[in-house]
């Protein structure tokens, strides 16, 4: 393994935003600033690449400054056609991948998923707090694409699924690290 692997992100914001009334949630503001900015400033620093999968507004996931990656699949398969987009699209070792609603990560996500997931001799580490798995909040070795193509192309789209057939560790995080904005009353909260 070599001493300093590449370490990609990116941020899924291609979802249809039920639970936020069809409104693109990467977009929609809370406190002050856009969910996606919120995402996007936390990753930066811990990465050497970063990426925004989004299925509609791209010209403005692209003011942001980041290469905006649709869905090469059709139909919004769910997360997990993001994920397969950024690992077809990125050049690292491993990509980081957290949701456009989690506006409070923590600055060393990607240093600990990354550790936990080489002191298990893992492909995966998934992000979790005292009380539950954020399953879409994980690194993956980016050498794991053609898993997760075969995955998709067998109709299957649960992330938890998908991660239970690899090889994976769990990294322990503050639960406020990971509070979803999903609903209209969660934005003004």
């Amino acid at each position: 393994m070599p001493t300093t692997e590449r370490v990609a992100a990116v941020v899924l914001a291609g979802g249809q935003g039920r639970r936020m009334g069809g409104a693109d949630k990467g977009l929609v503001e809370y406190r002050g600033r856009p969910l996606v900015e919120w995402v996007l400033a936390a990753l930066a620093p811990q990465v050497d690449e970063l990426v925004v999968s989004a299925n509609r507004n791209l010209e403005a996931y692209a003011a942001f400054g980041y290469r905006v990656l649709p869905d090469t699949l059709p139909d919004y398969p769910g997360p997990l056609a993001g994920v397969l987009a950024a690992l077809e699209a990125v050049q690292a070792d491993w990509l980081l991948v957290a949701p456009c609603d989690t506006p409070h990560l923590p600055p060393d996500l990607a240093a600990h998923l990354l550790a936990a997931a080489r002191q298990a001799n893992a492909v995966l580490a998934v992000a979790a707090d005292t009380g539950r798995v954020h399953h879409s909040c994980f690194i993956v070795r980016c050498d794991q694409r053609d898993h997760l193509a075969a995955t998709l192309t067998r109709g299957e789209r649960a992330v938890r699924h998908w991660q239970a057939r690899l090889a994976s560790a769990t990294a322990v995080f503050d639960a406020a690290c990971f509070a979803n904005v999903n609903t209209p009353d969660d934005v003004r909260s």
